[in-house]
């Protein structure tokens, strides 16, 4: 049987308040290091002072700078004992506080003489520098950064706990290119993510791959359209609830949202401008409430040119950063290249006609 779409479409703030009733945040699990990046992190181990002690930043000569006052090329202040050299990295010794380059002390004659004074800290990474003592990894509710990861293994951390939404995707035959692009944002947002292909775009070979035993959200990808082989959202009514299907969102006009038992479900249509869409609008906040994310930075920058907007629909622009002003460059239909090119996205409101050219808009990043 054909789906087919109601005689009036589902707003979009409608669709998204169902969408995310009774979801809460999933509970936060500890991952290794090198599968935390990007995860949001559920809390911020404390850490001890790096480095624990002064250490020499450079390779050169440890000394003490109150013994060097006065000291130049023309005046050179013989030292009653040769210094010690240290490399990079290495512990101060005791009573020394400075490291002067290998070229301001002189070791050839039967003193050593230094040619350069020093100050306190010269050349030194002081104790606690590059770590205060209980200083932590990360911001709980931010993604973890590379700059994070940095700080835990030179810390000795091996675990960072984050939360960690599961994803499943469902490719229906014909959202293959989709469903990788799909797949690449949500492993970039934090998700961990597992793809099964259905074995065609009937009802039956989508509802058998319709398992949410194992994951917070689920998507499908494909076959939420009218057409003669669309069946993804016949397989969600079998399965579970639909409980929009046909939103007042452009693109992303056929996407749908339900449930199968407690587990959020959205439909994604194939095509990779209206699935993205629908991503934006629709799972990337289910997303974030499951990861319990903070809200999402925005920037303010003026509109390049005028916006166009329908009232009535949501529509989502693709804005391009262009001499510190958002230049439009897809609004309703999105050709590829514009995907391609975007650096931010703007939600337009279904009572909104648009922007004149010079108003401030505030937006989202595509790449937070």
């Amino acid at each position: 049987m054909t789906q087919r779409l109601p005689p009036s479409l589902t707003p979009l703030d409608t669709a998204l308040a169902a969408l995310l009733r009774g979801v809460d945040p999933v509970a936060p699990m500890e991952v290794p290091l090198a599968d935390a990046i990007g995860c949001i992190a559920a809390g911020a181990p404390l850490l001890a002072a790096y480095p624990s002690r002064d250490v020499a930043a450079v390779d050169g000569w440890a000394l003490s700078a109150n013994d060097l006052v006065g000291a130049s090329a023309y005046s050179p202040v013989p030292l009653a004992m040769a210094p010690a050299w240290v490399e990079a990295g290495e512990a101060m010794p005791a009573g020394c506080d400075c490291v002067l380059d290998a070229d301001a002390v002189e070791t050839s004659g039967p003193l050593a003489q230094v040619l350069a004074e020093g100050a306190p800290g010269q050349g030194v990474r002081r104790a606690g520098s590059d770590i205060t003592a209980r200083g932590a990894v990360g911001d709980a509710g931010h993604p973890i950064r590379a700059a994070d990861l940095l700080l835990a293994r030179v810390a000795g951390v091996e675990k960072l706990a984050v939360r960690r939404p599961r994803l499943r995707i469902v490719n229906v035959p014909g959202g293959t290119v989709t469903a990788y692009m799909i797949a690449g944002i949500a492993h970039t947002a934090g998700l961990d993510v597992e793809t099964r292909p259905a074995r065609a775009r009937d009802a039956a070979s989508i509802s058998d791959v319709l398992d949410a035993s194992s994951c917070d959200v689920l998507l499908t990808i494909g076959g939420s359209g009218v057409g003669c082989q669309d069946a993804a959202v016949t397989a969600l009514t079998r399965r579970g609830e639909v409980m929009a299907h046909g939103l007042a969102l452009q693109p992303g006009r056929t996407a749908a949202v339900g449930r199968l038992g407690r587990v959020p479900v959205v439909a994604l249509p194939g095509s990779p401008d209206s699935a993205l869409a629908a991503w934006l609008a629709l799972a990337l906040p289910l997303a974030d409430r499951l990861s319990a994310r903070r809200p999402r930075r925005k920037v303010s920058l003026p509109l390049a040119r005028k916006i166009a907007s329908s009232v009535g629909i949501t529509e989502i622009a693709l804005l391009a950063e262009e001499h510190r002003a958002w230049m439009p460059l897809a609004v309703g239909e999105w050709p590829l290249q514009a995907i391609a090119r975007a650096d931010a996205w703007l939600l337009i409101s279904a009572s909104d006609e648009g922007f004149a050219a010079g108003t401030p808009i505030d937006a989202y990043l595509m790449r937070a």
